[in-house]
């Protein structure tokens, strides 16, 4: 760690080791209204025989770079839809900086009155390190959800808990802008509900990062990037949404940019508010007895989420920035549940239980950040963070369990229990990251500091006659402070049609978990400090125009949510309830990939991980009351993962076009926990998604999508039933293109529902839910101003963390 330290403190000294051997080929596209050709294919080529040797995409002002080719001679070969091809004259490139002249296509059959073209970015674009899922403009992601936006993304899954998975592995980290969210769990699917698919530009898929990026989360990570604006002067954007199910959901945003040479200031805010409705049936088998519990749930939402900033473009190179954002959510939660209990093998009922659980709280969060940026235009960038979250959860419940006879006449017992629950965590973050061409290929270095601290307090009641009485003996106090210091460097090299990529971070952990009670007595403290190693590797090679393949391997980490490791207990019923786990430790895993594109559309991924102390959902009985039962969270032995997944849009006519996402993956879990509860539980899955878009005169187009789940793993050994869902949805472009009316209705069939079984030593269970998921959705967005202006785009030092943060 020391070594590389001092090797990027020297780097940022300034020790130049700048090959001279490569340049950069920069040019600027029109089309033939001398409008940038904005996203046109630029293919660079040998003069000699037209091998490609890189590729590149024009960006919104059709302007493009193709940066650190060796000195040579050289043709660009220009791909735009509804032109013809281009060709430049060959040219010889010996400097470090080649700009090309402008260059103008020329539209197909010349005749420039019968052509009208649009420029749009691809659905789904493959590049070097990632996967990029287009969704800005898709009908059926407006209107919705961030959430309901992810379930669509190439290879991701959401469950029956709205956890998120990525080519069927747990433990995803999400990236808002670059910038690692603090949340997890809960938490962050709170969040993502706050946060509407119309303010969502694309979604980045990583599927095996480089030790440039944390090495938390070990199934990668996913990026949401945010919408974004072009080019100087000053706009906004609105959007409102409304959706009836079985009740109704409201949201509405505004978000605005101003731009000039030496000032951005931007900010946004998204309000949201509902209601959902929600059912679990439970059976259960466990101590003899069986219980059949049937469970209404409704919950009710206001949210709020808001983001500010600001930058300073001090010159051409250095930039200074600051950014606040957060979000509000207040939320009451109910639920009504009835429990038949009999002995196994009879059919007689002995007692039910009739409970119900009302719940209500409010999360608050907010982020600061200041941001340094220096970039040289000559690939030699600095960029520095200091970043304070806050984070503020106030939970309360109050949980009645009425025990009667068969017939539900006589009350045969009474217990009524309440909690209270804060927890507040505060995270500090300093990072920086430093990159330049270093032997004909570019060297990256960095550090980052990151310090936690979560405090939580779980205070238990007995109610009597309508009075609360504190039970000492229940109520207790968990502190769990973490200091996470890494350093990392990564070299990155193009070798003619070969790429290399390799890299090491290196992390040091320091952490301390206290339970006291409030008795003084059966309390917990635990702690530990080491240091663990991350290598990362890759490799590329673009056999030709067509095809490319990666080969890529990355050593994960996955630690624990903050929330996971309170001990605290969240009834739903006297017999049913949740709590964290103090004594778990992270997990480790292997990944390895191997990726291949044809013709830039078609992409192919074959991946395998192997992962140790598997942080997963396990579902067991109670050792003080064998009747009941509850879930939390354990490490399981190991899991291996193999999976295959197919991703690519088809155009099938000018005016209609698909996208396609197909996924195969094969798990099996392992553990033995003592006393019969073993773990050896394997599944072959299957998970596609399918969109199909038509353009119709008018500017009206309709788009239907479907999504299916064959019978799988959940947590740490419950199979799965199969699942699906399909959506459709039309839209209208208004008032000269600036606004647009979107109609869509998800989950037309009233298929996306869950069931499964499990075994885990004494309990059977065999488990179904659903929600109010067939909702009919009307959006209006509008532009006001110039619909052209752009901010800079920022990342922080704070997303690690937030990760491990639970919304929910």
């Amino acid at each position: 760690m020391y070594k590389i330290t001092t090797l990027f403190l020297c780097l940022l000294t300034g020790i130049t080791l700048q090959a001279q051997s490569t340049g950069n080929i920069t040019g600027k596209i029109y089309d033939a209204e001398n409008q940038p050709a904005m996203y046109a294919n630029i293919i660079l080529q040998s003069p000699s025989d037209s091998s490609m040797i890189k590729g590149a995409i024009a960006n919104e002002n059709g302007e493009f770079s193709i940066a650190r080719t060796p000195y040579g001679n050289y043709q660009i070969m220009v791909n735009y839809v509804g032109f013809d091809n281009h060709y430049t004259a060959p040219f010889e490139l010996n400097s470090t900086d080649y700009q090309l002249p402008d260059i103008t296509l020329k539209a197909l059959g010349n005749d420039l009155s019968e052509v009208t073209v649009t420029a749009q970015r691809p659905m789904l674009e493959m590049k070097p390190d990632k996967l990029v899922f287009n969704v800005d403009g898709t009908i059926n992601s407006s209107g919705g959800t961030g959430l309901e936006l992810l379930r669509k993304s190439p290879g991701v899954m959401i469950d029956n808990n709205d956890n998120i998975n990525l080519l069927g592995k747990s433990g995803v980290r999400v990236y808002i802008d670059g910038k690692e969210s603090p949340l997890s769990g809960d938490d962050l699917s709170t969040f993502l509900k706050t946060l509407q698919a119309d303010q969502i530009d694309a979604i980045e898929i990583i599927t095996n990062p480089s030790a440039k990026y944390d090495a938390e989360g070990n199934a990668g990570i996913i990026n949401i990037k945010l919408k974004r604006d072009q080019r100087h002067g000053s706009n906004a954007n609105l959007n409102l949404g409304y959706s009836i199910g079985e009740v109704a959901q409201y949201n509405g945003s505004i978000s605005a940019n101003h731009r000039n040479k030496k000032l951005n200031v931007f900010g946004s805010y998204g309000y949201n508010y509902g209601d959902n409705l929600n059912y679990m049936n439970l059976y259960r088998e466990q101590g003899g007895f069986v219980l059949d519990t049937r469970t209404d749930m409704n919950n009710n939402w206001q949210g709020h989420n808001y983001k500010i900033g600001s930058d300073y473009f001090v010159n051409d190179k250095n930039t200074i920035g600051f950014l606040v954002n957060g979000y509000v959510n207040d939320w009451t939660f109910g639920s009504d549940s009835r429990t038949p209990i009999s002995m196994l093998n009879s059919t007689v009922i002995d007692s039910v239980l009739v409970a119900s659980s009302a719940e209500e709280g409010n999360r608050d969060n907010n982020n600061f950040n200041v941001n340094y940026q220096f970039d040289n235009d000559k690939e030699t960038t600095l960029n520095v963070d200091l970043d304070y979250g806050i984070y503020r959860n106030a939970n309360e419940n109050l949980q009645p369990n009425f025990y009667k006879d068969a017939a539900e006449v006589e009350v045969l017992n009474e217990q009524t229990y309440a909690n209270i629950y804060p927890t507040d965590i505060d995270i500090y973050t300093f990072k920086t990251d430093f990159e330049r061409p270093v032997f004909k290929g570019k060297v990256g270095a960095g550090i980052k500091s990151a310090y936690v601290k979560t405090d939580n307090t779980f205070e238990f009641f007995n109610v009597i006659n309508e009075e609360r009485i504190l039970d000492d003996g229940l109520s207790n106090r968990f502190v769990y402070k973490e200091n996470v210091n890494a350093a990392y460097l990564n070299y990155s090299r193009q070798l003619e049609k070969i790429g290399i990529n390799a890299g090491l971070r290196t992390e040091q952990t320091n952490w301390t978990g206290d339970l006291t009670t409030y008795t003084n007595t059966g309390g917990q403290s635990d702690g530990d400090n080491y240091i663990d190693f991350f290598p990362s590797a890759g490799i590329s090679y673009q056999m030709n125009q067509k095809n490319s393949f990666n080969l890529s391997y990355s050593r994960r980490i996955n630690r624990p949510s903050y929330q996971d490791l309170n001990p605290f207990e969240s009834r739903l019923d006297e017999l049913t309830f949740e709590k964290g786990n103090v004594n778990l430790r992270p997990e480790y895993t292997n990944n390895f990939q191997i990726r291949h594109a044809f013709n830039y559309s078609l992409n192919t991924t074959l991946s395998y991980s192997r992962t140790n102390n598997v942080i997963t959902r396990l579902v067991d009985v109670d050792d003080n009351n064998p009747n009941a039962s509850f879930i939390t969270w354990e490490n399981i032995a190991k899991q291996d993962h193999y999976s295959i997944n197919v991703a690519a849009p088809v155009p099938i006519k000018d005016w209609w076009s698909t996208y396609t996402s197909l996924t195969l993956f094969h798990m099996h879990n392992q553990a033995d926990f003592g006393d019969a509860k073993i773990i050896d539980v394997r599944a072959t899955t299957f998970q596609g998604y399918m969109q199909h878009t038509i353009k119709f005169p008018k500017d009206f187009s309709f788009e239907v999508s479907g999504w299916f789940l064959s019978p799988s793993i959940w947590g740490g050994n419950m199979k799965t039933n199969s699942m699906g869902s399909m959506d459709i949805g039309v839209q209208k472009k208004i008032m000269d293109g600036k606004g647009k009316i979107k109609v869509s209705l998800s989950d037309v069939f009233k298929t996306n529902a869950w069931s499964g079984v499990s075994r885990f030593g004494d309990l059977y269970m065999d488990a179904s839910g659903g929600w109010d998921s067939r909702r009919l959705r009307l959006n209006f967005s509008y532009l006001f101003g110039n619909d052209k202006v752009k901010s800079r785009k920022r990342k922080t030092g704070l997303e690690d963390e937030s990760n491990r943060i639970k919304t929910d």
